[in-house]
């Protein structure tokens, strides 16, 4: 599989891994001038590129760097962007500022990264009812915190 990268802005750079086994390739700002993302808000930055997949049974998955938010409270505000093979505009990254300082985004730096994946497409149907399962309809936390529940209990 390939994914064609064009730039669309002259000094776009094209998402590169940073060791040949790295899951993800980096993203990088296309800037004009450095953007400062106060304290609690959420910036989108422009990467200067879009993206034509050779395949379309794919998703390109685009998640925070671990860095920037241990470091400076840097995350994605849509925790993790999904881009359709099918997308042919400008990416761009929402950073959001979960720290107490401001941050400047320069250009060039390394904001998010682009994981691809697999993607099925199943037929969607509808159905009177669903079989039953041992969980059920127990949801949200109802397998517990750990596998030694029987010791929260107290």
């Amino acid at each position: 599989m390939n994914l064609l990268f064009q730039k669309l802005k002259e000094n776009a750079i094209l998402p590169q891994r940073a060791t040949p086994q790295s899951a993800g390739a980096d993203l990088c700002a296309c800037l004009d001038a450095p953007v400062i993302i106060p304290p609690d808000e959420t910036v989108m930055i422009p990467l200067g590129i879009c993206c034509q997949p050779s395949e379309y049974e794919c998703a390109m998955l685009v998640f925070p760097r671990s860095g920037l938010a241990s470091r400076y409270g840097i995350t994605l505000a849509n925790a993790v962007g999904v881009v359709d093979a099918d997308y042919r505009g400008e990416w761009f990254v929402p950073l959001h500022n979960i720290s107490k300082q401001e941050f400047t985004v320069m250009h060039g730096m390394r904001i998010a990264q682009l994981v691809v994946v697999p993607v099925l497409f199943p037929e969607i149907l509808e159905t009177a009812n669903v079989d039953t399962t041992e969980r059920g309809s127990n949801g949200f936390g109802s397998s517990g915190l750990s596998s030694f529940q029987e010791e929260y209990k107290q």
